[in-house]
């Protein structure tokens, strides 16, 4: 879909990653970005076509709005998990609730400081993790937790699903059931309210 027809010009409603044309069309402008040649949203806003100059831009709705970036500070669920990776459905960036979705990748590279043989020995699915955005290359958030501040904040015990309490160090105990996992754990480990 280009945007020649005069329904589709100047002021129509765009949302992040929506196709905006080619750049054999048109030339990018700010809040746009490029993939392939083809030109996407970056932001909320209302698509500007400025046909004389041939520019396509998209000025936001909203002034600051949430999307991570390098180095923000990110709550999200472990989701999917593989043996060197898990997925993270990220639901709050510095401290506030994001109003869309966003997904991110964890890799055990850049889970700790110490050698990690495997995601199942530091985060599981159902968690909730504090992760820092390292890069967001190819519109997909990579995280770390490699920080003394970054971690696990609450997880769930793998045969009941109950809560876990912290013992010591990563160690983690089920109140219910007894059984004893391991994360990499953030300090302040079922303290902060989500």
């Amino acid at each position: 879909m280009t945007l020649k027809s005069p329904e589709q010009k100047s002021g129509r409603l765009v949302v992040p990653g929506e196709r905006l044309g080619v750049i054999e069309e048109f030339i990018p402008d700010s809040g746009t970005y490029v993939i392939d040649g083809v030109i996407y949203s970056k932001v909320i806003g209302r698509a500007l076509i400025d046909l004389q100059n041939r520019r396509v831009s998209v000025y936001p709705l909203v002034k600051d709005e949430l999307v991570p970036k390098a180095s923000s500070i990110v709550i999200g669920q472990i989701g999917n998990a593989q043996s060197d990776n898990v997925l993270v459905k990220i639901f709050k960036l510095n401290n506030k609730n994001l109003s869309g979705e966003f997904s991110g990748i964890l890799h055990v590279s850049d889970v700790s400081d110490r050698y990690v043989d495997m995601m199942s020995d530091v985060v599981k699915p159902g968690d909730i993790v504090r992760a820092k955005v390292i890069s967001s290359k190819n519109r997909v958030y990579h995280l770390s937790t490699n920080d003394k501040n970054l971690g696990i904040m609450y997880a769930f015990c793998s045969r009941c699903s109950t809560l876990l309490e912290h013992q010591r160090y990563d160690e983690l105990r089920c109140p219910k059931c007894g059984n004893i996992e391991k994360r990499k754990i953030s300090p302040d480990y079922g303290k902060e309210p989500l």
